[in-house]
Order: structure tokens, then sequence, then C-alpha cells
């Protein structure tokens, strides 16, 4: 038997293996309630244009009502052989209602059908997705207020650095996320035209409103022409793609909570809320939500991949390929947002060690540039100079086998006589962070200015 659906063209029914390359309604179900609401609107419109009846609306409209009661019940029937959600929601409407259902696809294609769907679908997630970064980033900004100024090193190459401050290295991710959400946004802003009434790819000649459609389903406008209308995938592409790049700030902070969990580091400490054992090892105590968030991130850039590839060859309009694209957005998507989840409670959860922190953050000659920074200030050296004694000086320290604050006096001066015991009250740490005062430095009153100031933002101060 031939799908009806597909009219008078086909004498044979598909193979079965056509039936299963074919059919995407094991996946695309989800976007149920964003082809009910299209639909809903479209109907209306056709009404308001006086193309269909307003009985026929009406009945059209309960009709859909109804089948979004029993998909969300669980009582609907969903068939393969109807190959996606459309069909599947249009034959379940004609049971219920009869004759007037097959009115509803009047002036409309499954190719605007679906687009109009799926930018549904990636707007509401996208808004979902902009709240849990907010959420995100105010755990972050809490933190980072809450601990200012307790130092920790701070690293390049994964090697002791400089000296600067929990705090401030918690604000460093605020603003990775914040550029994200960014990204959320204007990806947003951008896909908000609505395919509805572009049909198949040319338009419709019935006399219909889109901007009435593109206004009720909460779009800026109508798409402006109709092929591309059809056939864009920019806001899929672009979603995943804002993902991406957030699922690389995730993984970069969840390597971090790796590292600084381990007992080498011990730099924070992890509740039993966000670790877990081992089933042989009983000491053991594993930092497994971090490792999956630092994995998914594979995962996030695949989806990306893969529809950059699906799309990378198609011509103009609607190609089949193009149902290839929802379980890629769907996967790469729907990690991202658990994968924001878990940092937001590991966050949250997590505890430096602040004296381990100090310590190390001393180790590794770290203020060693503040010595040369005071050479500069104090003596007026210029800085190569000054960078050549610095230098000198923690060879001496590495001689010894002692930190630079206990490299002796009379060593300091045998370098460059002009030293003197001033120099020592530049070589603590907590003086190191306490003169990073510059736009963006460590400085505590400048980490606490700046969570503050997002706090204000996210609606937290």
């Amino acid at each position: 038997m031939s799908n009806r659906m597909w009219g008078g063209r086909f004498a044979e029914g598909p193979d079965a293996i056509m039936e299963e390359i074919n059919a995407s309604i094991d996946y695309d179900r989800k976007l149920y309630r964003q082809d009910i609401a299209g639909s809903k609107a479209h109907v209306r419109m056709l009404a308001a244009q006086q193309i269909v009846s307003a009985d026929d609306a009406e009945k059209i409209v309960g009709g859909l009502d109804a089948i979004l009661k029993e998909i969300e019940d669980g009582t609907f029937t969903f068939s393969r052989a109807l190959e996606d959600i459309h069909m599947n929601i249009e034959a379940r409407l004609g049971e219920l209602i009869g004759p007037a259902a097959g009115r509803l696809h009047t002036a409309r294609s499954r190719n605007d059908q679906v687009a109009t769907d799926f930018k549904l679908w990636v707007r509401d997630t996208l808004d979902t997705l902009e709240q849990q970064l907010s959420e995100l980033m105010l755990a972050l900004a809490e933190k980072a207020d809450a601990h200012a100024g307790d130092v920790m090193p701070g690293f390049t190459h994964l090697q002791s650095a400089q000296p600067v401050t929990f705090g401030h290295h918690m604000m460093a991710y605020v603003e990775m996320f914040a550029r994200d959400r960014s990204r959320v946004r204007d990806a947003r802003k951008r896909m908000n035209e609505c395919p509805l009434g572009s049909a198949a790819l040319a338009g419709t000649s019935f006399p219909i409103d889109r901007k009435a459609t593109a206004a009720e389903l909460g779009f800026d406008r109508p798409t402006a022409n109709s092929l591309d209308g059809v056939s864009d995938r920019d806001f899929v592409i672009e979603a995943l793609s804002a993902a991406a790049i957030c699922a690389v700030h995730l993984s970069r902070l969840a390597e971090e909570i790796v590292i600084w969990c381990s007992a080498q580091f011990g730099f924070i400490k992890l509740s039993d809320k966000f670790s877990t054992g081992s089933s042989i090892m009983p000491q053991k105590k594993n930092p497994d939500a971090a490792e999956l968030v630092r994995a998914k991130t594979g995962r996030i850039f695949g989806s990306l991949q893969g529809l950059l590839v699906v799309m990378k060859g198609l011509p103009l309009a609607y190609s089949k390929d193009m149902q290839e694209d929802k379980e890629q957005a769907f996967d790469g998507l729907s990690s991202v947002s658990l994968a924001l989840a878990a940092m937001t409670g590991m966050v949250k959860d997590l505890e430096p060690n602040t004296k381990v922190l100090k310590k190390a953050a001393g180790s590794g000659y770290s203020t060693a540039t503040d010595l040369a920074d005071w050479l500069v200030r104090v003596l007026g050296m210029p800085f190569r100079d000054a960078h050549h004694v610095t230098g000198r000086i923690v060879a001496l320290a590495v001689e010894r086998n002692c930190e630079l604050h206990k490299v002796p006096l009379e060593d300091m001066q045998a370098v460059d006589p002009k030293i003197t015991d001033e120099v020592f009250q530049v070589l603590s740490v907590d003086k190191s962070v306490r003169s990073r005062v510059s736009y963006g430095g460590t400085a505590p009153a400048n980490v606490r200015k700046q969570a503050r100031r997002w706090l204000k933002e996210l609606g937290k101060a």
C-alpha cells in the first residue's frame, strides 16, 4: 500500500529498508510542541484570510489541543510508517475531526513546516542555555566574592608563574561564560525569522499573511526569501558553534577541577555529591562529574562537525540530507545543557583549601616578577637589566634550595649592590597580589569590585 500522505503518485509502498532509512519519528517526536504551535498559528491565519472556514479552523485547533494532551499523557501512538512528527500529528488529526483535517496543510509544505518547528525548538533551547549560563556565572561570581583575597598560584605552561587569588581565577571563567552567553543571545536574535509560508520552496499563490504567523509564534519577521527559508540551517550550525565554544570553556574548568582535586595538588575539595568511588580501591574519590563534562566536549564538537559536513554540498533548496540535522542538534545541545548543569553544581559545591593554596602560591619563585618590578620602580633600572638581575638571584635561590624571600640580602647585593632590605616587602605573595591594581588585575579590591558588578547584573547583589 502506498503512503496516503504522498498522494496518488506512488502505487507501491516503500521497501522495509527504505522505511528504515527514511523514518525520523524516533527522534523528531521531540518537536511535537513546536509542530502543534506552528500548525495552530497557521490555521488561525488561514481562517483570518478566509482561506479556510472559521468552523474548520476551530475544529483543527481543538483537535491539535487534544493531540497535545495525548502526547503529554503518553497515550499517543507514534507510527514509523508515517515517517515523522508532522505526518503522525496530521494523521491523528484526521482520525479525530475527519475531513476538516485535510485543510490544515493548505498553503504550506513539510519543508517550511519542519524549518519552523526546528527554529522554534532551537530558540527554546537557546533560551534555556542562556539561563543556565547566567546561573553558572552567578555561582562563579559568588565564589569569587567569597575568596577574593585568598591567594593561589597562577600558572603558565602549568608551571608556577605569579601569585593570583582564587577569586580572580573564578572571575576569569565568569568572563568566558559571559562571552558564551553573548553568543547565545546573538544567535537567537539572528535566527528569529519565521520560515512558515515559504511552502516547498517558491512561496504560495494563496493570500496568506506571513507577518501574522510570525508574530503569533514570537518571531521578529518572516524570512525574506522562500528558497532560503526552507533550506537554511545556519541557525542550528550557529547554535552548535556557540555550544562548542562554551564546551571548550567547560572542559578547561573541568580539567582544572580534576587536577585541583588530586592528592598531588589538593587545591579544592568536592563533596560526595559530585564524586564517585572505586570498585576495588576503597580510598578513591574520583571527580567523575568533571571528567564527564570534559568528555562531552567531544560529542558537542562532533555534532557541529557532522552538521557542517551534511550541509556543505547541498544545492538549493531542500534535500532529504537535511533530515540528519536534528539528531546532531538534539545530542549536541542537550549535552552542553547537561554539562552546564553539572558544572554549576560543582562550582557551588567545591571549597578551596586556602592553606594549601597559599603555600603553593609562594613556590616556584612566583614573586620573581615583583622583584624585577621593584628594581625598575625603586632603582630606576631598565626592565631588561632588572630581568637579568632577578634571574641571577633566582639562580642563587635554586642553588641554595630556598624560596626567593629567604635569599640573604648580602647575596642579593653581590648581584647588585644598590638592592636594600626594602626589597623583602614585595617578595610575599600577599603583597604581590595586593600590588596588582591595574584594571583587570588580581588585587583583591579589584576582584571584589568585578565580582559584585556581575552579581548586580545577575540580580543577586
